[in-house]
C-alpha cells in the first residue's frame, strides 16, 4: 500500500528547500521530527477540504476499515463533537432537535459536546459497580427505546470501555435499527477490533458512526484518530464528515500525526492480523496464569487486562505502586482496577516481566471495601445551561444540593461522575470522596 502523506514529505524534506513558511522551527531539528514538519505548502493537500494525498490516504484507510474513513490529528475528542454535531444536523434535517440515549460512561467530550451542541440527552441507568463501565444489554435497550417519547435520535455507547468491556454491539445495532434510531460508538480504545481474526470492530457489527483513537491501540503518534461512517448511516453523515470536523478542528493540523496514520495503513496491510492474533493468544496464557495464582480481571477485550485489585487484597494504587517500582507503567488504577494495554509492540521479555512481578506480589485477604453507588439523578438544568453558567469551586463536602457546573475530571478515565446539570447528592459526594476527588465546581 502507497504511503503518498510521507512520500510527499521526505520528498519535500530531501529537496533542501528554503522554508519561508510556517511551522517557525523551518526544519531545523531541535527535539527530533521537524524536518518532517510542515503546513499546507503547495503539493501537501489541505486536510478539511482534501483532495489529493490526503484524501488518497484516507482512501487507503477506508480500503481497510470497509467504510468511508475520516482523518483526525486531535483525537477521538475531535471526532465525538463532530458525530454529535453530525446527528444534530440529522435531527434538524427531520425537523426535530437532537435527543441520544447514552450510557453514563461516557468520556467527558460527550459531556462537552452536549454543552455545545445543545443536546438533551438521557441516560441510560448504569447496573455496573463501577462508574467506568456501564454494560447494557439489549434486551434493556430495547425497553428503553420503546419507552422513550420522543423516540432518541441516536443511541451513543463506549465500546470498549476503559474498563475492557466490549458491548454486543450486534445486538444493540439491531434493536436501534428496529426503531429507526442511529447508533454512535466511542470506540477509541478499539481500533484494532477491525483486525481481529473475526472483526470486533463497531461498523462491521451494525453501527452507524464511531471514532477509533488510532494512537490508543495502533503505532500512531499520540492525536492520530478516525471517524468511521457506515454505509447504513444517512448519507449526509459523509457528505458534511470534512465540515464537521473542521467546526471543531485546527486550522493547522500536524503533519507528523497525518503521516503517522498515513503510514499505518502500509503497516495494518503487512502482517497486522497475524501479529494482533499471536497477542490475543499471549494475553490469554497471561490471564490464565495470574488467574491461577489468584488474580480475577474484569472485562472481554482480548488486549487490555484489568485487574480487580481488592479480590487479591490490594488497591489498584498500591498494586500499580508496586509496579512501577519495578519499572512497569499502567495505564491507569483507582481503587478497584489496575488497567494494563498491549500492543504487538511489547516484547515478549517484556510480558514475562510483568508475569514475574505480579506472580511475586503475595495474596492478601479480599479488601471488602466497595464503592459507593448511587441509582437517581436530579437533572436541575440542562448540560448547557450548566455548563454556561458562572460558576465556584467548593470542597465537595459542601455542595450537597448544589447544581454541578463544570465536569473537571482529569483524563485519565475522563469519566464524569456526575453531569453538569445535576443535583449533587449525598451518595455523589461520597463517590467523589472515594475517587480523591476534594472539589468540584458548582453553579453559582
Amino acid at each position: 500500500m502507497k504511503t503518498p502523506i510521507c512520500d510527499f514529505v521526505k520528498q519535500y524534506k530531501d529537496s533542501g528547500a528554503v522554508r519561508l513558511h510556517m511551522p517557525g522551527h523551518k526544519g531545523i531539528e531541535l527535539i527530533g521530527g521537524e524536518s518532517l514538519d510542515i503546513t499546507e505548502i503547495s503539493g501537501a493537500d489541505s486536510l478539511y477540504d482534501a483532495s489529493g494525498i490526503i484524501r488518497e490516504s484516507e482512501q487507503n484507510a477506508s480500503r481497510l476499515f470497509g467504510c468511508d474513513t475520516f482523518y483526525s490529528t486531535e483525537g477521538s475528542s475531535h471526532v465525538i463533537r463532530a458525530m454529535t454535531y453530525l446527528i444534530s444536523l440529522h435531527a434538524k434535517s427531520e425537523d426535530k432537535k437532537a435527543k441520544i440515549l447514552a450510557a453514563r460512561n461516557c468520556h467527558k467530550t460527550f459531556i462537552s459536546s452536549a454543552a455545545l451542541i445543545d443536546l438533551d440527552v438521557e441516560w441510560i441507568e448504569n447496573d455496573s459497580g463501577s462508574y467506568l463501565s456501564a454494560p447494557i444489554s439489549a434486551e434493556k435497550l430495547d425497553k428503553h427505546i420503546s419507552a422513550a417519547d420522543p423516540k432518541p435520535t441516536a443511541v451513543y455507547l463506549t465500546s470498549p470501555d476503559y474498563l475492557g468491556h466490549i458491548a454486543n454491539i450486534e445486538e444493540i445495532s439491531s434493536v436501534c435499527h428496529k426503531h429507526g434510531v442511529l447508533l454512535c460508538v466511542d470506540n477509541a480504545h478499539g481500533a484494532y477490533l477491525r483486525f481481529l481474526e473475526v472483526s470486533k470492530h463497531p461498523i462491521d457489527l451494525g453501527a452507524d458512526i464511531c471514532c477509533d483513537s488510532a494512537h490508543k491501540t495502533l503505532p500512531v503518534l499520540t492525536g492520530g484518530a478516525y471517524m468511521h461512517v457506515s454505509e447504513s448511516a444517512p448519507d449526509s453523515f459523509s457528505e458534511n464528515a470534512k465540515d464537521a470536523l473542521s467546526l471543531f478542528g485546527s486550522t493547522s493540523p500536524s503533519y507528523l500525526v497525518l503521516q503517522s496514520l498515513d503510514r499505518a495503513n502500509a503497516y495494518l496491510e503487512d502482517g497486522y492480523r497475524e501479529k494482533l492474533s499471536a497477542l490475543a493468544g499471549k494475553i490469554s496464557s497471561l490471564k490464565e496464569h495470574l488467574g491461577k495464582a489468584g488474580y480475577s480481571f474484569y472485562g472481554n477485550e482480548p488486549t487490555k487486562l484489568a485487574i480487580e485489585a481488592k479480590k487479591y487484597g490490594y488497591t489498584g494504587e498500591s498494586l500499580a505502586k508496586i509496579l512501577v517500582e519495578k519499572g512497569i507503567v499502567c495505564e491507569f488504577c483507582d481503587p478497584d482496577y489496575l488497567v494494563l494495554m498491549f500492543t504487538p509492540e511489547i516484547e515478549d521479555r517484556e510480558l514475562a516481566r510483568l508475569e514475574d512481578v505480579l506472580l511475586s506480589v503475595a495474596k492478601l485477604p479480599e479488601i471488602a471495601e466497595q464503592p459507593p453507588q448511587y441509582a437517581t439523578f436530579e437533572r436541575r438544568m440542562s448540560i448547557r445551561e450548566a455548563t454556561m453558567s458562572p460558576c465556584e469551586s467548593l470542597p465537595v463536602e459542601e455542595c450537597k444540593g448544589r447544581v454541578l457546573a463544570r465536569l473537571g475530571v482529569s483524563c485519565p478515565p475522563a469519566v464524569p461522575i456526575a453531569v453538569s446539570g445535576e443535583v449533587i447528592s449525598r451518595e455523589m459526594i461520597a463517590c467523589f470522596k472515594y475517587y480523591g476527588i476534594d472539589r468540584i465546581s458548582v453553579v453559582k
